[in-house]
């Protein structure tokens, strides 16, 4: 393991240099699990000063924060990197999410964002698509947000959609139920926004618009697309007969299209209400909330 003071010709075969700060040496070993150690030197700094130091010499292809720092604390580290280094791409680790460092986190262009406990197959599935994303740090444009309410430009990839769903699973206070429910809603419709709206144009975009009410969350996915009528979908299940309720799926994998078709009969029985407007390439999910919001007092 070499530190942020090691000098790059220590390595040999590696291409790329990953940093990581802090010193828990399970995420340097996590990390040297996920990423190709043929391809990737990994580099370590005690604390964010440190990181800062060290990526002010040198470029990084990827730096994780570590989780003994707040939020708040890799934002500013962030801001500064990129002042130096425009295009780097980190990824926050923190102990605690705070809405306001997501948020703040996503204006920076962080490239993801987890706070703990998080899903350990997430995370790596995530370091994986930040080291093999050829761009990416256009793909998210945050036209406004607070933590109660966020509109976006998302590029119509399904690897943009991940990072943004991730950025929005930090944010989201709900109870579990209702954020496992709003959550697979909203990746449904995004999923389908970009692939039929947006054809999986890189230069097209998908608008996003989430909304934390004090009882209810609402979530609006406006496509470029030219809409659609729910009752000429034939390649969703949605209007499958009675007696047949998978009919769907040999229409699309005649027309080369991924396995699916599932999203808009899922979707309306994970949210309350899934309003389109007339064209059909706009839709706004409402999913109500039991219980009130939680006071900031």
């Amino acid at each position: 393991m070499e530190t942020a003071g090691s000098p790059a010709s220590v390595r040999s075969s590696a291409t790329r240099d990953a940093l990581v700060v802090g010193a828990d040496p399970d995420l340097v070993t996590f990390l040297s699990g996920v990423l190709e150690p043929e391809d990737w030197a990994i580099r370590q700094a005690p604390n964010n000063a440190a990181a800062m130091d060290a990526a002010s010499r040198a470029h990084f292809d990827l730096i994780i924060t570590g989780a003994q720092t707040s939020g708040q604390e890799d934002v500013e580290l962030l801001r500064k990197i990129r002042r130096a280094r425009p295009h780097t791409r980190l990824i926050i680790l923190t102990d605690k999410s705070a809405p306001m460092d997501v948020v703040a986190s996503m204006r920076e262009h962080a490239f993801s964002y987890f706070s703990w406990p998080c899903s350990l197959d997430d995370l790596a599935a995530m370091i994986r698509h930040a080291a093999e994303e050829p761009c990416w740090d256009d793909g998210i444009e945050v036209l406004s947000a607070t933590p109660a309410w966020i509109r976006t430009l998302v590029r119509c990839e399904l690897k943009t959609a991940d990072r943004l769903l991730r950025f929005l699973d930090e944010i989201a206070d709900l109870p579990d139920e209702e954020r496992h429910d709003v959550a697979q809603a909203f990746r449904e419709m995004l999923l389908n926004a970009i692939e039929h709206g947006g054809q999986f144009d890189p230069t097209k975009c998908v608008e996003i618009e989430y909304v934390r009410a004090n009882r209810a969350v609402t979530c609006r996915i406006a496509d470029p697309g030219p809409g659609f009528k729910l009752n000429e979908v034939s390649h969703a299940a949605l209007i499958n007969p009675s007696d047949n309720p998978v009919k769907h799926m040999a229409l699309r994998e005649e027309l080369g299209m991924r396995p699916g078709g599932f999203g808009i009969l899922m979707t309306q029985h994970l949210v309350d209400e899934m309003v389109y407007n007339e064209t059909g390439n706009e839709v706004l999910l409402i999913k109500y909330l039991v219980s009130p919001k939680p006071s900031l007092a």
